[in-house]
C-alpha cells in the first residue's frame, strides 16, 4: 500500500468523490421523477424537491450493505490507494458528463464500478478483483431491469383487473394521488442504493490511509455528506434524460406511472437490503418498458430502448478503460 498522503490531498479526493455523487444525483434525477413529470402529476421543479427530500432521508431506512460491497467487495481493499480512487472517480465522472450531455440514461453506478475495476487492474492486475462481488454487480445489469420489467408488467395487469369497472376518469384521479406514494418509494430506493456507492469509495479511501483503524466501516459524517450531495444533484435535475425516460420510450398515464415506480422501488429495496449495487437507471427503464409492453408491444419505442441497452453494455468497459489510462498517466506523472 502507498504511503499516507497529505491531509489537504485527502480532503481533495473526498471532494472529488462528493462531486461524483452530486453528478450522480444530477444524472439520475430522471430516474426518480421522469414518470411523475411525464404523467403531469407534478411539475418538474416540484418533483425534484420531492425526490431530493426522499433521496436524503434514505439512510434512515437502509443498512450500509451496498457501501460495504463497493468499499471492499469489488477490488481488494489492500491494493486501494489514493491514485486508484482518483482514477476510478475520473473515469466515472467523464462518462457521466458525456452521457448527460448526450441525454443518454446510462448507469452512474456501473460507471463507478467500472472505474474501480479499471484502476485496480491497472495497479495490481486481475488478482485485485473480488470476483464474487463483481459477479453480483454484473448479474444485476441483466436482473435489475428484467425484475423491474416483470414487476411493473404484473402490477399493470393486476391493477387493470381490480379497476376494470371504474371509469377512466376515476382511475386517473385515483392514481394521481397514489403516484405521490410510489414516487416517494422509488426516490427512497434511489437514495438508499446510489448514495452508498460513494460512501463505499470514501470509506475505503479513509481505510487505506489508516483513518478507520483495523476495521472497515462507514463514518456517520460520510453518510450525511453523500446523501446531501446526491440530494443536491437531484434538485438541479437532468432535464435531457427526463425527456428520454418520461416520453421517448413510451407514453405513460398515472396508473402506468404508479406501476413503473412501484415495480422499480421493490427491485431497489431488495437489492439494497442484499448489498447489491444496482443501477437505478436500468431498473426504472425496465419498469417503464414493462408498463408499455403490457398495453401493447408496439407502444414501446424499441429503437430508443435498444440504444439505451447499448449504452448499458459499454459503460463498464468504457469507464474501466478511462480509469486504467488515468491511473497509468497518474503514475507516470508522479
Amino acid at each position: 500500500m502507498d504511503a499516507t498522503i497529505a491531509f489537504p490531498l485527502l480532503i481533495g479526493l473526498v471532494a472529488v468523490a462528493l462531486f461524483f455523487d452530486f453528478l450522480n444525483g444530477l444524472h439520475d434525477a430522471a430516474n426518480s421523477i421522469a414518470t411523475i413529470v411525464s404523467t403531469r402529476v407534478l411539475r418538474p421543479h416540484y418533483a425534484v424537491f420531492w425526490a431530493a427530500f426522499f433521496n436524503f432521508i434514505a439512510f434512515l431506512f437502509f443498512g450500509l450493505h451496498v457501501a460495504e460491497t463497493v468499499g471492499k467487495g469489488i477490488v481488494d481493499a489492500s491494493i486501494v490507494t489514493p491514485a486508484v480512487i482518483f482514477s476510478a472517480l475520473v473515469g466515472a465522472i467523464v462518462w457521466n458528463i458525456v452521457t448527460w450531455v448526450a441525454g443518454i440514461p446510462s448507469s452512474s453506478s456501473h460507471a463507478l464500478i467500472g472505474g474501480l475495476v479499471g484502476a485496480g487492474v491497472a495497479k495490481a492486475g486481475t488478482g485485485a478483483i473480488v470476483w464474487s462481488g463483481l459477479g453480483k454487480t454484473v448479474a444485476a445489469i441483466v436482473l435489475s431491469p428484467a425484475t423491474g420489467f416483470v414487476l411493473a408488467l404484473v402490477l399493470v395487469l393486476i391493477v387493470s383487473w381490480l379497476f376494470v369497472r371504474q371509469t377512466p376518469f376515476a382511475v386517473d384521479n385515483t392514481f394521481r394521488v397514489l403516484q405521490f406514494f410510489s414516487a416517494s418509494l422509488y426516490s427512497l430506493g434511489h437514495g438508499g442504493n446510489d448514495a452508498q456507492k460513494t460512501m463505499g469509495i470514501i470509506a475505503v479511501l479513509l481505510y487505506s490511509q489508516g483513518m478507520l483503524g483495523q476495521s472497515f466501516y462507514v463514518p456517520l459524517w460520510v453518510v450525511l455528506a453523500c446523501q446531501s450531495a446526491l440530494a443536491l444533484g437531484t434538485l438541479l435535475g437532468g432535464w435531457r434524460i427526463v425527456h428520454t425516460m418520461g416520453s421517448k420510450i413510451t407514453r405513460l398515464n398515472p396508473m402506468q406511472g404508479f406501476c413503473a415506480e412501484t415495480g422499480g422501488a421493490i427491485t431497489l429495496f431488495a437489492a439494497t437490503w442484499l448489498g447489491v449495487p444496482v443501477s437505478t437507471t436500468h431498473t426504472i427503464t425496465g419498469a417503464i418498458i414493462g408498463v408499455g409492453a403490457a398495453r401493447r408491444v408496439s407502444a414501446v419505442r424499441w429503437g430508443i430502448a435498444g440504444n439505451i441497452v447499448v449504452a448499458w453494455v459499454i459503460t463498464l468497459p468504457a469507464t474501466a478503460a478511462i480509469s486504467a489510462l488515468t491511473y497509468v498517466a497518474t503514475r507516470l506523472a508522479a
